[in-house]
């Protein structure tokens, strides 16, 4: 089986009887590869992870291959305000739904990027002046910024965060993965 890289690799270090978390990442791919350094670990993946006792366990020296659920979208239009909402393209929905996280990558515009803000609610509404499900409002406060949203290349993404709970103390390594061939 062979793997090819997404992104930058992280990790995160972890105590026996104690959950860590990481910080947040864009989920580009299908496939988070785990490898856990000097102690066990029981993993979870999503928006705001607690890792406990009961989720899925690495040994130490151990490796795992664990699924994503990757989600993105072209942004065409940003409204400002203490809550921000996100337009994506006409024809297309957001693809994320309320309570999961988001990163926002507005190229040329970095004053609009942020980073692991949760999606508060989803516009499903339609006909004349309809949306429908092409806009989305998120807990970002953007009141701030003056100048009109105009990027031409900007991009809204699921966000996950990594959290480990300790069986001994160690390391935890995370890298976002391709995977080929059979094992």
């Amino acid at each position: 089986m062979a793997h090819r890289p997404v992104g930058s690799g992280a990790s995160v270090a972890f105590t026996a009887g104690a959950a860590s978390t990481s910080s947040s990442f864009s989920v580009q791919s299908s496939v988070l590869r785990v490898v856990a350094v000097g102690g066990g670990a029981h993993i979870s993946v999503g928006a705001t992870p607690t890792a406990t006792n009961t989720d899925y366990y690495v040994p130490s020296g151990g490796t795992a291959t664990l699924a994503l659920s990757k989600a993105s979208n072209r942004v065409v239009g940003v409204t400002t305000g203490t809550t921000t909402t996100i337009i994506v393209p006409e024809g297309t929905q957001v693809p994320f739904e309320v309570d999961e996280y988001v990163s926002l990558v507005a190229v040329g515009q970095s004053y609009y990027d942020f980073t692991h803000q949760k999606v508060l609610s989803v516009d499903t509404t339609s006909g004349v002046n309809g949306y429908h499900q092409t806009r989305m409002t998120v807990n970002h406060n953007t009141s701030g910024i003056a100048t009109a949203f105009s990027a031409i290349d900007a991009t809204i993404i699921r966000s996950n965060k990594v959290s480990v709970y300790g069986v001994g103390s160690g390391t935890l390594y995370y890298q976002q993965v391709q995977i080929s061939g059979d094992a």
